[in-house]
């Protein structure tokens, strides 16, 4: 896919104050590391994620991406009037139905002509909603979109500190619970726009590629679990394989179509182990990564975006900057696309 006319107006992000450190998990998971005789600090020593943000009890995703789209429209030109898209992207959901981007666009206030749905794909829901309002404004159907994703990892994470100390469990059966505990919860807002309405410096996104390998969807698998709970199960040493093998072949297939000139990389935001065997197997810099995930964990369809914005703040992102965004996401789904910021 590539795109001609489309870019990014702006871009934040909103974020819990509420904080877990890896430390602060394993004092709950107390009981279980002394029967099983575990190492204080293994957390953090096989992901490197030091604390992730968790909402407040009884916050909504829809409550999470309003906040964002609430901060996204602060700081753009355009007008919520301008909005003829809104797409709520995130894993989390409110309830099945209506769609979540009901709540949200009420509670951000878009206009009622805004056509709203939400994209559900794992970790690449935000990627994905950026091709789908992107066809559409190059297409010249609409002009300005708004996506946003607010993920809730607490209810994931506390049923599965409460799974977790079941007596019965063993150190072969606690591996499918162990990247649950890597969860935290943000969200992140986007304008898409035809690059007529920019004023100034026009980040542009350029395209990209998308590859699926569907052999692999029962290696990570997550449902609801009785009221206001999530429950997910991942063979995590799998996932990794097959997941850096599907980015290899759409890396290829990526730099054939988009080229290999690239200043700043952004990948999906799970741990040290992934990202260190992305970037060997695809044999790039890891001094061009930006990294999140000590301070914010995996916050699921908002990881990447919101690791752009924090690498633009930081100042790491410049204009004129090629940036490639290399997301992969349980299904097994791969996305990268080109940004010329």
């Amino acid at each position: 896919m590539k795109f001609e006319n489309v870019c990014i107006e702006s871009m934040a992000v909103a974020l819990p104050d509420e904080v877990w450190s890896s430390a602060y998990i394993e004092e709950r998971l107390s009981a279980l590391y002394e029967r099983l005789k575990l190492p204080v600090g293994r957390l953090e020593l096989m992901t490197g994620i030091r604390e992730r943000r968790m909402w407040a009890p009884g916050t909504r995703p829809s409550d999470a991406s309003a906040a964002a789209g609430k901060a996204v429209l602060a700081k753009s030109a355009l007008r919520p009037e301008q909005v003829e898209l809104f797409i709520h992207g995130a894993v989390s959901r409110d309830m099945l139905e209506p769609a979540t981007a009901s709540f949200a666009h009420r509670k951000i206030g878009l206009p009622g002509s805004a056509q709203i749905f939400d994209v559900s794909n794992a970790c690449l829901g935000f990627l994905n909603s950026l091709t789908v309002a992107a066809g559409l404004i190059e297409s010249g159907q609409i002009k300005c979109a708004m996506i946003v994703s607010g993920e809730n990892g607490r209810p994931l994470v506390e049923q599965t500190l409460h799974a977790l100390l079941e007596p019965s469990l063993t150190r072969n059966s606690i591996k499918p619970f162990f990247a649950n505990l890597t969860i935290g919860s943000g969200a992140v807002g986007a304008i898409l726009c035809h690059r007529s309405l920019v004023e100034g410096r026009a980040h542009r996104l350029l395209g990209g590629v998308a590859r699926a390998a569907t052999q692999h969807s029962d290696l990570c698998q997550g449902d609801t679990h009785g009221a206001e709970a999530l429950a997910m199960q991942t063979d995590s040493e799998q996932l990794l394989v097959a997941g850096v093998e599907l980015a290899g072949s759409t890396w290829a297939e990526f730099i054939s179509e988009q080229g290999a000139n690239f200043d700043r990389y952004i990948c999906h935001q799970v741990g040290s182990t992934h990202r260190r065997k992305l970037y060997e197997t695809l044999r790039l810099d890891l001094a061009k990564d930006f990294s999140t995930f000590e301070t914010l964990g995996n916050t699921g369809s908002v990881a990447l975006p919101a690791t752009l914005v924090a690498a633009v703040e930081a100042g790491a992102v410049q204009e004129g900057d090629r940036v490639g965004l290399l997301g992969i996401g349980s299904g097994l789904n791969c996305l990268m696309l080109a940004l010329e910021w």
